[in-house]
């Protein structure tokens, strides 16, 4: 991941509402969830949750399909690794018993 992709996607990340939607999409992988059903776990209006949709998709965190009347959206998570490993490439100057702990972590 490129540094400017990078600021993009933590910009997207740095509002309370799109970092709540990118959670809750995150947590309903595979399938994704239609904007709808978005707009009601928020209790946001759906216009605005459109909005914070529209610019987690223009950083690349999310895409959405269209099924029948509804539009579904997914995290991208390969993406997602791809931020975190641009956080994390040089964790610690490959110093394995400093990374370890964080690493732990991570595993589901």
């Amino acid at each position: 991941m490129e540094s400017e992709d990078g600021i993009r996607a933590l910009a997207a990340l740095a509002q309370p509402t799109r970092l709540e939607a990118f959670r809750l999409l995150v947590r309903h992988e595979p399938g994704g969830l239609p904007a709808g059903e978005i707009a009601k776990a928020l209790a946001a209006p759906a216009n605005t949750v459109s909005a914070h949709l529209g610019v987690l998709s223009r950083a690349g965190l999310i895409s959405s399909e269209r099924r029948s009347r509804s539009i579904v959206y997914r995290a991208d998570l390969e993406r997602v690794r791809g931020l975190v490993l641009f956080l994390l490439k040089d964790c610690c100057q490959g110093r394995s018993e400093l990374c370890g702990p964080l690493l732990t972590d991570l595993a589901c």
